[in-house]
């Protein structure tokens, strides 16, 4: 079981602080700080990042938060506090890029709310990182290998997305999250498609 370190236990505590004023301000809150289309008239600037605070049910908070300790504790105990909240910021605002994409498509959307895309780029991180770790998830419950279990959730939002666009999951956050993951640590590795990172 793993530890729950600083920067994880303050997300943990900021979102879950935030679900409870969302019960009192819910519509206030969304309307200035969940992440709306671009089209709608309600985008703000800051919603790429803020909208990773909010969350839309009790269900969407706790997987979120269970995915966060799950995997996000023992990422953040070997990088540190200052590349984990990078990385953190990388996934989140890149899940936020590819719905805003998405949603210039024409196909109708509402405002997206939840830490899912940082969850998602924490995903392919951990897979990376530990590709032969057994994970038990709790959906489904069968024991995988963590390679096996990035893909086999990226393949799950990958089709969920082409196929139920329209569905209530952003599901496309998701795959942003895991490509901004993807991106930033291609950057830290000086892997194409960033230069080469010679030490001086």
């Amino acid at each position: 079981m793993p530890q729950l370190p600083p920067v994880t236990k303050a997300l943990m505590l900021i979102c879950t602080a935030m679900f409870c004023v969302q019960l009192l301000f819910g519509s206030w809150l969304e309307g200035l700080f969940a992440l709306w289309p671009l089209g709608s008239g309600l985008f703000m600037p800051w919603q790429p990042l803020t909208h990773a605070f909010l969350h839309g049910d009790p269900l969407h908070l706790f997987f979120n938060m269970f995915g966060l300790w799950m995997f996000g504790s023992e990422i953040e105990m070997i990088w540190g506090r200052k590349r984990y909240w990078h990385f953190l910021l990388a996934s989140a605002v890149a899940g936020a890029v590819a719905q805003m994409l998405v949603s210039l498509l024409g196909i109708p959307m509402g405002p997206t709310v939840g830490a899912s895309g940082a969850l998602y780029g924490l995903l392919l991180a951990f897979g990376m990182m530990f590709p032969e770790r057994i994970i038990m998830p709790l959906f489904p419950p069968i024991p995988m290998k963590a390679k096996i279990f990035v893909v086999v959730f990226g393949g799950i939002a990958l089709l969920s997305g082409i196929f139920s666009p329209t569905g209530g999951v952003a599901h496309f956050a998701h795959l942003g999250g895991m490509l901004g993951g993807w991106l930033m640590i291609r950057y830290w590795r000086g892997q194409a498609p960033f230069p080469s990172r010679r030490r001086r």
